[in-house]
C-alpha cells in the first residue's frame, strides 16, 4: 500500500529560532488558568481557535521581513497561522509575565493578557523577529478578560503601527489584520452597556516585546537571580555590541534605553502623536512605540490633549507631559536594574543625561520643522516659545501647520505671508484682528530668522516637507475604514495603507486624506477620545 505524499510545512522563509523560551525559565504549570506565576519570564499557551478567518489586509513590508512573499500572503495557510487557527511545526506560543506601574501606581502582575508570541524567527539578513498575535485567546495573565479583541482596535494598530514606521518612527511592526467571525462583547464607554462586536487578529512584529515591566516584576519579587538572567539575556540578544554582562555593560545598557527613549519622544512630538497610556508595561526596552490602545495625533495644536477617556482628568499622558512620563517610567526601570549594579550614581546620571538627550533632540527636531538650518538657542528659543503659545490660543491643526508653514513667503507682505495658513484654523470666528496683528509679527520675526540662514525657498520647503507630513493616521479617518470593514468593505484599509505609505509626499489624488478632522467626528466615539477597551 503507497503512503500519502508527504507535505511541507508552509512557508519554509519562517526560520524559528525560539531563544527566548530555549534559554529562560518556564512557568512550570501548563494549565491555561488565570493566576500568579513567579520564577518564570513566560508560560506557554496556545491560540485559541476561532470559527470563520478572513483576511483584511496585510502589510507587504513587514512580511518582507520575514520573507514573506504576496502569494504567501494572500494563502489560505497564511490566514488559518496568522489567525492562531494552525501553529507551524517550529512555533513555541508562549505569554510573557511581567508587572507595571499604571497611571504612576504599582499594579503588580499584568503579563501578556491577549497577546501570544508564535516564537522568533531569524531572517535571511540575520534579523531576529518576534511573532505575536494579539487578540488570539486567554492567557494565565487574562485576569478577568477573555483575551480576545475588537476590530475597532485591532484595525487601528494594524494601521498605526505601518503610518508610524514610514513616518520613521521607532515602531512595532504589523503583519496582517484578520476578522475571527466571532463576536466578542465589550463595555466601550464604561456605561455598563456592554455590546457585541466583530473579533480580530493583529499579528505584529518586533525585534522583542520585552518591556520595562518585564524587569520590574522581578525585582519587585526579589527574584534577583531570575532578573539578572533576563537582563543578561536581554543584552546578549539585542545589544550585544555592548560586551558581556557585567555591573558596567548594566549601566551602559540602561544609558543606551534611555538614550532611544529620548529619541522616540522626539519622534512623537516632531509629528504629533499622543500615545496616551505611557505605563511603564507600555515601554519598550529597544525605545519603540509599542501597545497602540487609545493613541491619538493632535487635531487641534493642544498640549493638554490626552486620547485617552480614562486619562481624561488628570491628564497624566497628555501631548505636553510625554517626554516627562517618559523620565518617570526611566526611573522605575532604574529602580528595578539597581539590585545587578548596587550603586545609584551611574543610574542619576544617565536619567540626567535623558533630560539632556531630550533636549538637544527636541532643539535640532524644531529646527527642522521650521526649516532652519540649526536651532540656534538666543534667538531661536524665544522665536519657538512664542510660536507654542499662539498655536493653542484658537483651534490651530497642528499637521497642516506646519506643512503649511513652509509654503510661506519671505519677501512678502504680511497678508501674504499669512495667505497660506489661512485654511489650517478650525474656527474662522477666533480670528481676531488682535490675534492676528500677532501672527504678523511673528511670521515677520520667522521671515528674518530664516532669510539669515540665506537658503533658496525650494531648499528650505523641501527640508521641512521631509520632517512635516502631510498624512497622518487621524482618528476619523481609522474610523472610517472601521466602519467600512463592518460593511464587509476592505478597500479603504487598502488605501489608507497605501496613502500612509507616503507620508511626506505630495499625493494629488490623495488631498482629502490630508484635510482637518471635520465637525461631524469632533465628539463622535471613535474620532476623538478613546477608551482603553479592546
Amino acid at each position: 500500500m503507497s503512503r500519502p505524499p508527504q507535505t511541507s510545512p508552509p512557508f519554509p522563509s519562517l526560520t524559528f529560532d525560539n531563544r527566548f523560551t530555549r534559554e529562560l525559565p518556564a512557568d512550570p504549570i501548563e494549565t491555561n488558568s488565570r493566576r500568579q506565576v513567579v520564577k518564570a519570564c513566560f508560560s506557554r499557551v496556545r491560540p485559541q481557535p476561532v470559527s470563520a478567518p478572513r483576511l483584511v489586509a496585510f502589510s507587504r513590508e513587514a512580511a518582507g521581513l520575514l520573507d514573506l512573499t504576496e502569494a504567501d500572503c494572500r494563502s489560505e495557510a497564511f490566514t488559518q497561522v496568522f489567525s492562531g487557527n494552525q501553529l507551524l511545526p517550529a512555533m513555541d506560543p508562549y505569554a510573557a509575565c511581567y508587572g507595571g506601574h499604571q497611571f504612576g501606581n504599582w499594579a503588580g502582575q499584568l503579563g501578556d493578557g491577549r497577546a501570544i508570541n508564535l516564537g522568533e524567527i531569524v531572517n535571511q539578513q540575520g534579523e531576529r523577529w518576534t511573532l505575536q498575535l494579539k487578540g488570539a485567546g486567554p492567557t494565565p495573565y487574562s485576569r478577568n478578560a477573555d483575551g480576545r479583541a475588537v476590530l475597532r482596535s485591532s484595525l487601528r494598530e494594524f494601521l498605526c503601527s505601518e503610518a508610524m514606521f514610514h513616518l520613521g518612527v521607532p515602531t512595532t511592526r504589523a503583519l496582517s489584520l484578520i476578522l475571527t467571525g466571532d463576536p466578542v462583547e465589550r463595555d466601550m464607554f464604561y456605561d455598563g452597556h456592554p455590546e457585541e462586536e466583530p473579533g480580530a487578529v493583529v499579528c505584529r512584529l518586533a525585534p522583542t516585546f520585552v518591556r520595562f515591566g518585564n524587569f520590574e516584576i522581578l525585582a519587585a519579587r526579589g527574584e534577583i537571580a531570575l532578573l539578572q538572567q533576563l537582563a543578561d539575556f536581554t543584552i546578549r540578544t539585542g545589544f550585544p555590541h555592548l560586551g558581556e554582562p557585567s555591573p558596567a555593560v548594566y549601566v551602559r545598557w540602561f544609558a543606551e534605553i534611555c538614550r532611544s527613549t529620548a529619541e522616540l519622544m522626539v519622534h512623537w512630538m516632531r509629528v504629533g502623536f499622543v500615545h496616551g497610556v505611557m505605563n511603564t508595561d507600555n515601554m519598550s526596552i529597544h525605545g519603540l512605540t509599542i501597545d497602540y490602545g487609545p493613541y491619538g495625533w493632535l487635531e487641534d495644536y493642544d498640549p493638554t490633549w490626552t486620547p485617552n477617556t480614562t486619562d481624561a482628568q488628570g491628564r497624566r499622558y497628555c501631548y505636553g507631559r510625554q517626554a516627562q512620563i517618559a523620565h518617570w517610567n526611566l526611573a522605575q526601570l532604574a529602580n528595578a536594574l539597581y539590585p545587578l549594579i548596587g550603586d545609584t550614581a551611574p543610574l542619576e546620571q544617565a536619567l540626567r543625561d535623558y533630560s539632556l538627550y531630550f533636549e538637544q533632540g527636541w532643539q535640532t527636531m524644531m529646527a527642522g520643522k521650521l526649516g532652519l538650518i540649526a536651532f540656534e538657542p538666543a534667538t531661536d528659543r524665544p522665536l519657538v516659545d512664542d510660536l507654542l503659545r499662539l498655536l493653542p490660543e484658537i483651534e490651530t491643526d497642528m499637521t497642516l501647520f506646519f506643512r503649511r508653514l513652509a509654503l510661506t513667503p519671505l519677501q512678502a507682505s504680511a497678508e501674504d505671508r499669512m495667505a497660506p495658513l489661512v485654511d489650517v484654523f478650525y474656527r474662522p470666528e477666533q480670528l481676531t484682528a488682535a490675534w492676528r496683528e500677532r501672527w504678523i509679527d511673528w511670521l515677520a520675526r520667522y521671515a528674518a530668522r530664516l532669510n539669515r540662514d540665506n537658503q533658496p525657498e525650494a531648499v528650505r520647503r523641501a527640508r521641512m516637507n521631509a520632517v512635516n507630513p502631510k498624512y497622518v493616521l487621524r482618528n476619523y479617518l481609522a474610523q472610517l475604514a472601521i466602519d467600512k470593514v463592518m460593511e464587509g468593505e476592505y478597500s479603504l484599509v487598502e488605501e489608507l495603507l497605501e496613502v500612509l505609505r507616503h507620508p511626506y509626499d505630495e499625493q494629488s489624488d490623495k488631498e482629502q486624506f490630508a484635510e482637518k478632522r471635520p465637525e461631524w467626528a469632533r465628539h463622535r466615539a471613535g474620532c476623538s477620545m478613546l477608551s482603553c477597551s479592546s
